[in-house]
This record gives C-alpha cells, structure tokens and sequence, in this order.
C-alpha cells in the first residue's frame, strides 16, 4: 500500500516527510485555500522544497483551478513547465469534456490524475483516457447514499439503471474498479481519497486501493494502540527495577 499525504500544510508536510513514510503528496484549491494567502507558485515551490530536502523525488499531484477545458490544458501546460518536477501529475476533475483534455494531457506525456471519481464507469473512462491515476473519494461515496437532499435524484438514477445501491458502497466501488483494472490489465493506479477515519483507511486498502491519501491528522492515531502503550511502560518498569 502506498501512502499519500491529503494536505498542502507546510508544517504537517515537513512533520510526515521527516518520518519517511509517505510516497507522495496530494493537493488541491480547497486545501491550498486553507493556507495563509500567498501566491500559488510560491506554495508550491515550497512543497516541493520539503520534498527534496526530506524525500526527493517522491509524487505530487497539483490540481487546476478552472472548468474551462482550454484554461485547463494551458494551466496544467504551465503547472509543468512552471515547477519543472518530474513526478508531478496535474489533477483533472472527471466528466464528460474533460475525458478529451485528459487523452490530450496524456499524450503529451503529462501524468494525470482524474479526481473526485465517484463511480465506477467514471473511473474506467478516465483511465481509458490516459489517466496515471483515479482518485475515488471514499467518503463522499458514501455520504452520496444518505444525503437527504439528493433522494428524489438518487431515485431517479436508480429508475434509469445509471445508478443502483451499491454505487453508494465505497467498498464496492473501489473493489469494482480494481477487479476490472486488474483484469483488462490497466496501467492505471487507483487511489482512494475523502478519508475520514482510520478504520476507511484499512477498508479502502482491503477493497483494492492501490494508493490512499490521508489527512495528516490520521497518522498518529494510526500509530498508537493502548496495549502498545501498556507493554512499553511495563519494559521501561521492569528494566529500572532490574536496574536497581
């Protein structure tokens, strides 16, 4: 299982890559948004200098920041050529227009990313287009199937047979979608985002993720268990008793 970083924080960036666990980092407008206003190079350029100080040449996924199909192209044209990195993959929301920048992207030998993948035919599509990855967000999968404001819409695509009820299962969705890869042997990797505990983060990798990316505020939970914590004070008892 590889491990991303769901942030564009610079201090928690710098705390995960200090401990050398993570195999890239992932972004996007609403997380940079979060941060103290700067310049998006800027930002950037800094994310990318944690990385070659702590864990060169790991991956980074930066997103666009338009719907416009031509300011998409041109702006991840630019993301390339701006930051020069080369395991950088620009991040393309899927749909329907974007399946052509997406194949254009890919043939000019830009990593894309295809994000905010809810489904299953939306992930195949962007890989068939030339997608590196399809990013599946796991919890918003799942908060598809109980959003009280969408129910007559959920009926709707369920009576025309583009939606059933396990398209709202993540677990199913992510594992659909690694059958399928594996089986018509797709270059694609499939990451899972939209993490909101630690338990998701076990079940979207036993669900067939390839990657998951992880809010930072998961990692030290995700490193400590109270018997942990009981049988090392019960070493360090010991051993000053022995000592003494």
């Amino acid at each position: 299982m590889k491990i991303f970083i769901d942030t564009a924080n610079l201090e928690d960036i710098e705390k995960c890559l200090k401990r050398g666990f993570a195999h890239g980092i992932t972004t996007n407008p609403s997380l940079l948004a979060k941060e103290p206003k700067t310049s998006f190079k800027s930002h950037v350029d800094k994310i990318i200098g944690l990385i070659n100080t702590y864990q060169p040449g790991i991956h980074l996924s930066v997103e666009v920041f338009s719907t416009n199909q031509a300011e998409i192209l041109q702006q991840a044209q630019n993301i390339m050529e701006q930051f020069n990195y080369p395991q950088m993959s620009i991040k393309i929301h899927v749909g329907w227009d974007e399946l052509e920048t997406i194949k254009k992207l890919s043939r000019m030998g830009i990593s894309v990313n295809c994000t905010a993948c809810m489904n299953v035919s939306q992930a195949i599509m962007g890989a068939r287009a030339g997608a590196k990855y399809v990013s599946l967000f796991w919890g918003r999968i799942r908060d598809g199937g109980n959003d009280p404001e969408k129910s007559e819409l959920r009926f709707n695509l369920k009576e025309k047979k583009i939606l059933e009820d396990d398209d709202f299962n993540p677990a199913h969705v992510v594992g659909a979608v690694r059958k399928i890869f594996d089986e018509d042997n797709f270059n694609t990797e499939i990451i899972v985002g939209s993490i909101r505990s630690v338990v998701d983060i076990k079940h979207a990798r036993l669900a067939g993720a390839h990657i998951i990316t992880i809010p930072p505020k998961f990692f030290p939970d995700m490193m400590s268990h109270f018997k942990t914590s009981q049988v090392v004070e019960q070493f360090m008892k010991d051993f000053q008793e022995w000592l003494s």
